[in-house]
């Protein structure tokens, strides 16, 4: 593989999960007023009408989808975009952010074993390696002391499981379906799908509602989520594993608690620890060699 492509793949997913970091927090605080399938129906709308406009301006081309492409695509939009988002928007609502964190880290090392299923990429030692020391990193920088096992937040973390379930499968098809379809065509009606289910669950959750007030703050958070965490961040996730093998693009996930770790120190005053910074600097040697080239394949 060229080694610039690797690299590009490598700085695609660091920033999508990046992009991703402070989405939990934000989540957490929106969905104390929008319910959660309106809020992912929400994002989805800016997502789709942010990158469309965005596709237009660059005079991006559509391609000539079949309709085995067509149908590939809105099922990949539905599980990736509609069940795996909404499960984690219904898990954060139901748990807590930490738990979104730690369980959600998870997410890399079931997509190791989608790409060995579905994909037939072979695990070699050192991607084991790699990815041991990574789920180590994460243990120190999120300290799974603060998760909440309770019974009372067990419903949440299932629906958090769900979704590190259902965005392996999401990412490993997003490798198998780019062969053929342009990343930005592919993203766009993926999240157009994902509105395909999450419109009806929206229509029932305000079904008899009185409507939120939204401050300006919430909508704020709103068009983060929708913009940067959805359009943006998809594009480039989709554009990781359509340039690398699955197994290399998932590594670049664990840049997204590293990221929330440490806007929780410089924003909200948390403790600089030599617990974190262990962590962050196994992080990123992992990346680094990640971005090796053969050296590890």
């Amino acid at each position: 593989m060229d080694l610039v492509q690797r690299r590009v793949g490598i700085v695609s997913g660091i920033l999508a999960a990046s992009m991703w970091g402070g989405m939990y927090v934000v989540s957490k605080v929106v969905l104390e007023v929008v319910p959660p399938f309106t809020l992912l129906t929400l994002r989805l709308v800016l997502g789709v009408g942010s990158l469309a406009l965005w596709m237009r301006l660059r005079g991006i081309a559509w391609p000539a989808l079949n309709r085995a492409d067509w149908r590939n695509l809105i099922i990949l939009g539905v599980l990736g975009y509609g069940i795996s988002l909404g499960f984690q928007f219904l898990g954060t609502q139901l748990s807590t952010a930490s738990n979104g964190a730690i369980i959600t880290s998870l997410t890399p090392a079931i997509i190791f074993v989608t790409a060995w299923l579905m994909l037939k990429e072979p695990a070699g030692w050192r991607q084991v390696f790699v990815l041991l020391v990574s789920l180590l990193s994460i243990l120190l920088i999120l300290d799974p002391r603060q998760a909440d096992l309770s019974s009372e937040k067990m419903t949440g973390n299932l629906f958090l499981v769900g979704a590190a379930l259902t965005w392996a499968l999401y990412s490993s098809r997003v490798r198998q379906l780019a062969a053929r379809v342009p990343v930005y065509p592919l993203t766009l009606v993926a999240l157009a799908s994902g509105l395909l289910f999450t419109v009806p669950m929206s229509a029932k959750e305000l079904a008899g509602a009185a409507l939120p007030e939204i401050t300006p703050a919430i909508w704020l958070g709103i068009l983060y989520l929708g913009i940067v965490s959805t359009a943006v961040a998809s594009y480039l996730w989709n554009n990781a594993f359509a340039l690398l093998p699955a197994r290399t693009a998932s590594m670049t996930f664990f840049a997204q608690p590293l990221v929330g770790a440490g806007l929780g120190i410089l924003l909200l005053g948390e403790r600089f620890t030599a617990q974190f910074a262990w962590g962050a600097a196994l992080i990123l040697l992992c990346l680094w060699v990640a971005s090796r080239g053969d050296r590890i394949e």
